[in-house]
Protein backbone atom coordinates (compact mmCIF):
# COMPACT_ATOMS: atom_id res chain seq x y z
CA UNK A 1 0.00 0.00 0.00
CA UNK A 2 1.09 3.36 -0.73
CA UNK A 3 0.57 6.22 1.87
CA UNK A 4 -0.07 9.74 0.06
CA UNK A 5 2.63 12.35 1.56
CA UNK A 6 1.35 14.31 3.90
CA UNK A 7 3.27 16.95 5.84
CA UNK A 8 2.69 16.56 9.48
CA UNK A 9 4.19 19.89 10.32
CA UNK A 10 1.44 22.46 11.07
CA UNK A 11 1.12 25.07 14.41
CA UNK A 12 4.88 24.64 15.06
CA UNK A 13 7.01 27.58 13.17
CA UNK A 14 6.13 31.06 13.68
CA UNK A 15 5.93 32.10 9.50
CA UNK A 16 7.17 35.18 7.71
CA UNK A 17 4.07 35.52 5.29
CA UNK A 18 1.86 38.10 4.70
CA UNK A 19 -1.31 39.17 2.76
CA UNK A 20 -0.80 41.62 0.31
CA UNK A 21 -2.01 42.87 -3.24
CA UNK A 22 -4.78 40.65 -4.36
CA UNK A 23 -5.85 38.66 -7.94
CA UNK A 24 -9.01 37.85 -9.78
CA UNK A 25 -9.86 34.51 -9.92
CA UNK A 26 -9.48 32.77 -13.38
CA UNK A 27 -12.02 29.63 -14.45
CA UNK A 28 -10.72 26.16 -13.85
CA UNK A 29 -11.51 23.78 -16.30
CA UNK A 30 -9.47 20.66 -16.20
CA UNK A 31 -7.13 20.07 -19.13
CA UNK A 32 -9.43 17.09 -21.31
CA UNK A 33 -7.93 13.62 -21.11
CA UNK A 34 -5.20 14.37 -19.75
CA UNK A 35 -3.87 12.55 -16.44
CA UNK A 36 -2.06 15.00 -13.92
CA UNK A 37 1.51 14.79 -13.90
CA UNK A 38 4.27 16.85 -12.78
CA UNK A 39 7.43 17.48 -15.00
CA UNK A 40 11.11 19.21 -14.18
CA UNK A 41 13.48 20.27 -17.04
CA UNK A 42 16.74 21.07 -16.98
CA UNK A 43 19.44 21.34 -19.53
CA UNK A 44 17.54 19.44 -21.74
CA UNK A 45 16.29 16.79 -19.37
CA UNK A 46 12.91 16.10 -18.36
CA UNK A 47 11.74 14.37 -15.84
CA UNK A 48 8.71 13.37 -14.83
CA UNK A 49 6.46 12.41 -11.81
CA UNK A 50 2.70 11.40 -10.81
CA UNK A 51 1.48 14.12 -8.64
CA UNK A 52 2.66 11.63 -5.62
CA UNK A 53 6.24 11.72 -6.43
CA UNK A 54 6.06 15.18 -6.69
CA UNK A 55 4.73 15.89 -3.07
CA UNK A 56 7.52 13.85 -1.93
CA UNK A 57 10.11 14.78 -3.74
CA UNK A 58 9.29 18.27 -3.41
CA UNK A 59 9.30 17.96 0.63
CA UNK A 60 12.50 15.78 0.47
CA UNK A 61 14.16 18.91 -1.23
CA UNK A 62 12.15 21.41 1.03
CA UNK A 63 13.93 20.03 3.87
CA UNK A 64 17.16 19.93 2.64
CA UNK A 65 16.36 23.94 1.73
CA UNK A 66 15.25 24.62 5.46
CA UNK A 67 17.69 22.97 6.80
CA UNK A 68 20.56 25.38 4.89
CA UNK A 69 22.04 22.23 2.67
CA UNK A 70 23.48 22.34 -0.44
CA UNK A 71 21.79 21.49 -3.58
CA UNK A 72 23.92 17.94 -3.62
CA UNK A 73 22.38 16.79 -0.16
CA UNK A 74 18.98 16.94 -2.17
CA UNK A 75 20.51 15.35 -4.85
CA UNK A 76 21.89 11.91 -2.60
CA UNK A 77 18.25 12.03 -1.03
CA UNK A 78 16.46 12.43 -4.70
CA UNK A 79 18.61 9.50 -6.04
CA UNK A 80 18.22 7.40 -2.18
CA UNK A 81 14.84 7.71 -2.71
CA UNK A 82 13.95 7.19 -6.55
CA UNK A 83 16.12 3.49 -5.82
CA UNK A 84 14.35 2.35 -2.83
CA UNK A 85 10.91 3.57 -3.06
CA UNK A 86 10.38 5.14 -6.81
CA UNK A 87 9.33 8.06 -4.64
CA UNK A 88 6.66 6.30 -2.86
CA UNK A 89 6.00 6.54 0.59
CA UNK A 90 5.52 2.49 0.81
CA UNK A 91 4.59 1.04 3.97
CA UNK A 92 6.18 -2.67 3.32
CA UNK A 93 10.01 -3.49 1.94
CA UNK A 94 12.50 -6.06 2.40
CA UNK A 95 12.21 -7.25 6.12
CA UNK A 96 11.11 -4.63 8.20
CA UNK A 97 12.20 -1.51 5.82
CA UNK A 98 9.39 0.81 5.35
CA UNK A 99 8.96 4.52 3.58
CA UNK A 100 10.56 6.69 1.08
CA UNK A 101 13.97 5.43 2.30
CA UNK A 102 12.96 2.20 3.19
CA UNK A 103 14.33 2.39 6.61
CA UNK A 104 14.24 -0.03 9.37
CA UNK A 105 12.86 0.31 12.67
CA UNK A 106 14.89 -2.58 14.09
CA UNK A 107 18.36 -0.54 12.71
CA UNK A 108 18.01 2.19 14.93
CA UNK A 109 16.19 4.47 12.39
CA UNK A 110 12.53 5.06 14.58
CA UNK A 111 9.50 3.77 14.84
CA UNK A 112 7.50 2.12 12.18
CA UNK A 113 4.85 5.38 12.44
CA UNK A 114 8.46 7.51 12.51
CA UNK A 115 9.95 6.39 9.62
CA UNK A 116 6.70 6.75 7.20
CA UNK A 117 6.48 10.17 8.12
CA UNK A 118 8.21 11.51 5.35
CA UNK A 119 8.99 14.65 7.46
CA UNK A 120 10.72 12.58 9.93
CA UNK A 121 11.84 10.11 7.66
CA UNK A 122 13.49 12.45 5.01
CA UNK A 123 15.30 14.60 8.18
CA UNK A 124 16.53 11.45 9.88
CA UNK A 125 18.36 10.79 6.33
CA UNK A 126 19.86 14.00 6.11
CA UNK A 127 20.93 13.51 10.22
CA UNK A 128 23.44 10.83 9.10
CA UNK A 129 24.35 12.05 5.60
CA UNK A 130 25.69 15.35 7.62
CA UNK A 131 27.77 12.93 9.44
CA UNK A 132 29.60 12.09 6.51
CA UNK A 133 32.09 15.23 6.66
CA UNK A 134 33.07 14.78 3.40
CA UNK A 135 29.88 13.70 1.53
CA UNK A 136 30.31 16.73 -0.79
CA UNK A 137 32.97 15.68 -2.58
CA UNK A 138 31.83 12.13 -2.99
CA UNK A 139 29.96 10.17 -5.96
CA UNK A 140 26.56 10.32 -5.22
CA UNK A 141 26.42 6.56 -4.84
CA UNK A 142 29.05 6.07 -2.57
CA UNK A 143 27.29 9.06 -0.25
CA UNK A 144 23.89 7.43 -0.47
CA UNK A 145 25.54 3.84 0.59
CA UNK A 146 27.17 5.54 3.22
CA UNK A 147 24.17 6.36 4.86
CA UNK A 148 21.78 2.93 3.16
CA UNK A 149 24.64 0.35 3.49
CA UNK A 150 22.55 -1.43 1.09
CA UNK A 151 23.17 -4.88 -0.72
CA UNK A 152 22.99 -2.98 -3.82
CA UNK A 153 25.57 0.12 -3.39
CA UNK A 154 25.76 1.31 -6.73
CA UNK A 155 22.33 1.35 -7.75
CA UNK A 156 21.90 4.37 -6.09
CA UNK A 157 24.01 6.01 -9.65
CA UNK A 158 20.69 4.74 -11.75
CA UNK A 159 19.03 7.29 -10.92
CA UNK A 160 21.64 10.19 -10.51
CA UNK A 161 20.66 11.80 -13.88
CA UNK A 162 17.21 12.65 -12.52
CA UNK A 163 17.85 13.61 -9.22
CA UNK A 164 20.19 16.56 -10.61
CA UNK A 165 17.44 17.48 -12.40
CA UNK A 166 14.80 17.49 -9.02
CA UNK A 167 17.14 19.21 -7.15
CA UNK A 168 18.21 21.94 -9.46
CA UNK A 169 14.70 22.92 -10.01
CA UNK A 170 13.10 22.39 -6.76
CA UNK A 171 15.94 23.97 -4.87
CA UNK A 172 14.74 26.91 -6.91
CA UNK A 173 18.81 27.21 -8.79
CA UNK A 174 16.55 26.57 -12.08
CA UNK A 175 13.99 28.68 -12.31
CA UNK A 176 10.44 28.04 -13.21
CA UNK A 177 11.79 24.65 -14.35
CA UNK A 178 9.16 22.61 -12.28
CA UNK A 179 5.34 22.18 -12.90
CA UNK A 180 2.66 20.35 -12.43
CA UNK A 181 -0.67 19.65 -14.92
CA UNK A 182 -3.81 19.81 -12.27
CA UNK A 183 -6.87 19.03 -13.16
CA UNK A 184 -9.73 18.80 -10.88
CA UNK A 185 -10.55 21.63 -8.44
CA UNK A 186 -10.66 20.69 -4.57
CA UNK A 187 -14.22 20.67 -3.09
CA UNK A 188 -15.66 24.18 -1.60
CA UNK A 189 -14.42 24.92 1.58
CA UNK A 190 -15.71 27.00 4.51
CA UNK A 191 -14.95 30.66 4.28
CA UNK A 192 -15.31 31.51 7.89
CA UNK A 193 -11.92 33.11 8.11
CA UNK A 194 -9.44 31.89 11.10
CA UNK A 195 -7.32 34.31 13.42
CA UNK A 196 -4.70 34.41 10.93
CA UNK A 197 -7.63 36.74 8.88
CA UNK A 198 -6.69 33.53 5.97
CA UNK A 199 -9.44 30.81 5.29
CA UNK A 200 -8.55 26.79 6.12
CA UNK A 201 -7.08 26.25 3.14
CA UNK A 202 -4.72 29.47 3.02
CA UNK A 203 -3.94 29.05 6.70
CA UNK A 204 -2.38 25.60 6.30
CA UNK A 205 -0.48 26.95 2.81
CA UNK A 206 1.20 29.67 5.46
CA UNK A 207 2.00 27.65 8.55
CA UNK A 208 3.29 25.10 6.23
CA UNK A 209 5.52 26.92 3.60
CA UNK A 210 6.72 28.52 7.17
CA UNK A 211 7.20 25.25 8.88
CA UNK A 212 9.29 23.92 5.96
CA UNK A 213 11.46 26.90 4.43
CA UNK A 214 11.27 28.71 8.31
CA UNK A 215 10.83 32.55 8.32
CA UNK A 216 12.01 34.31 5.25
CA UNK A 217 13.21 37.94 5.08
CA UNK A 218 9.78 40.33 5.21
CA UNK A 219 10.76 43.83 4.39
CA UNK A 220 8.51 46.07 6.83
CA UNK A 221 6.57 43.28 8.12
CA UNK A 222 6.64 41.66 11.60
CA UNK A 223 7.30 37.65 10.95
CA UNK A 224 3.98 35.88 11.21
CA UNK A 225 2.01 39.09 10.61
CA UNK A 226 -0.95 39.19 8.00
CA UNK A 227 -2.15 42.50 6.72
CA UNK A 228 -6.04 42.74 5.42
CA UNK A 229 -8.21 45.05 3.89
CA UNK A 230 -7.74 44.46 0.48
CA UNK A 231 -9.30 45.35 -2.64
CA UNK A 232 -12.85 43.48 -2.61
CA UNK A 233 -13.37 40.55 -4.84
CA UNK A 234 -9.80 39.74 -4.39
CA UNK A 235 -8.19 36.78 -3.57
CA UNK A 236 -6.49 38.70 -0.52
CA UNK A 237 -9.81 40.21 0.58
CA UNK A 238 -11.50 37.37 0.71
CA UNK A 239 -8.90 35.66 3.10
CA UNK A 240 -7.49 32.90 -0.03
CA UNK A 241 -4.34 34.33 -0.70
CA UNK A 242 -0.59 34.54 0.99
CA UNK A 243 2.57 36.16 0.12
CA UNK A 244 5.79 35.09 1.11
CA UNK A 245 8.26 37.97 1.25
CA UNK A 246 12.30 37.22 0.29
CA UNK A 247 13.80 40.62 0.58
CA UNK A 248 16.05 41.71 -0.70
CA UNK A 249 16.00 41.35 -3.82
CA UNK A 250 18.62 39.35 -4.88
CA UNK A 251 20.20 36.75 -5.90
CA UNK A 252 20.17 34.31 -2.91
CA UNK A 253 16.65 35.35 -2.57
CA UNK A 254 15.32 34.73 -6.06
CA UNK A 255 16.49 30.97 -5.38
CA UNK A 256 15.25 30.41 -2.44
CA UNK A 257 11.88 32.24 -3.53
CA UNK A 258 11.79 30.09 -6.86
CA UNK A 259 12.33 26.99 -4.66
CA UNK A 260 8.95 28.40 -2.54
CA UNK A 261 7.21 29.13 -5.85
CA UNK A 262 8.25 25.42 -7.18
CA UNK A 263 7.20 23.75 -4.11
CA UNK A 264 3.37 25.10 -3.70
CA UNK A 265 2.81 23.59 -7.15
CA UNK A 266 4.28 20.54 -6.69
CA UNK A 267 2.00 20.62 -3.10
CA UNK A 268 -1.30 22.65 -5.18
CA UNK A 269 -3.31 19.38 -5.41
CA UNK A 270 -3.12 18.42 -1.91
CA UNK A 271 -3.45 22.05 -0.63
CA UNK A 272 -5.92 23.19 -3.04
CA UNK A 273 -3.73 25.78 -4.57
CA UNK A 274 -5.38 27.89 -7.62
CA UNK A 275 -2.46 30.16 -8.43
CA UNK A 276 1.45 30.61 -7.82
CA UNK A 277 2.98 33.79 -9.13
CA UNK A 278 6.64 34.78 -8.60
CA UNK A 279 9.53 36.89 -10.42
CA UNK A 280 6.76 37.66 -12.87
CA UNK A 281 5.58 34.09 -13.73
CA UNK A 282 2.37 32.95 -13.19
CA UNK A 283 1.60 29.26 -12.75
CA UNK A 284 -2.18 28.01 -12.59
CA UNK A 285 -4.03 25.18 -11.69
CA UNK A 286 -6.52 23.65 -14.27
CA UNK A 287 -7.08 24.54 -17.95
CA UNK A 288 -4.12 26.99 -17.94
CA UNK A 289 -2.06 24.42 -15.98
CA UNK A 290 -0.74 22.13 -19.04
CA UNK A 291 1.29 25.36 -20.28
CA UNK A 292 3.21 25.83 -16.81
CA UNK A 293 5.05 29.36 -16.09
CA UNK A 294 3.61 31.51 -18.50
CA UNK A 295 4.58 35.19 -18.32
CA UNK A 296 2.64 37.39 -16.05
CA UNK A 297 0.81 40.58 -16.65
CA UNK A 298 0.21 42.25 -13.91
CA UNK A 299 -3.01 44.51 -13.24
CA UNK A 300 -2.39 48.42 -14.02
CA UNK A 301 -3.10 49.08 -10.35
CA UNK A 302 -0.95 52.04 -8.91
CA UNK A 303 1.71 51.46 -6.45
CA UNK A 304 5.73 49.67 -6.82
CA UNK A 305 6.45 47.85 -9.86
CA UNK A 306 8.49 45.29 -8.47
CA UNK A 307 5.68 44.51 -6.26
CA UNK A 308 2.88 44.09 -9.15
CA UNK A 309 5.53 42.05 -10.76
CA UNK A 310 6.43 39.58 -7.58
CA UNK A 311 9.68 40.20 -8.11
CA UNK A 312 10.36 40.48 -4.34
CA UNK A 313 7.63 37.62 -2.93
CA UNK A 314 5.82 34.51 -4.16
CA UNK A 315 2.13 35.09 -3.62
CA UNK A 316 -0.48 32.02 -3.35
CA UNK A 317 -3.81 31.76 -3.53
CA UNK A 318 -6.36 29.09 -2.69
CA UNK A 319 -10.02 27.82 -3.89
CA UNK A 320 -12.62 29.01 -2.15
Amino acid sequence: MRTRTGVALLGVAAVGVAAAVGYGVLDHVAPLLQADECTATVNGRTVSLTPEQAENAALITAVSVGRGLPARAATIALATAYQESKLYNVESGDRDSLGLFQQRPSMGWGSEEQVLDPFYATNAFYDALEKIGDYESMRVTVAAQEVQRSGFPEAYADHEADARVLASALTGNSKHAFSCRIGDAPEPESDRLKASGLTHRADVVRREVGEMFGDPPLGGFEPGGVTTGHMEGSAHYEGRAVDIFVRPVNADNKVRGWAIAQYLVAMADRLGIQHVIFDDRIWTSGSSSDEGWRDYDPPERSGDRAILEHRDHVHVDVFD
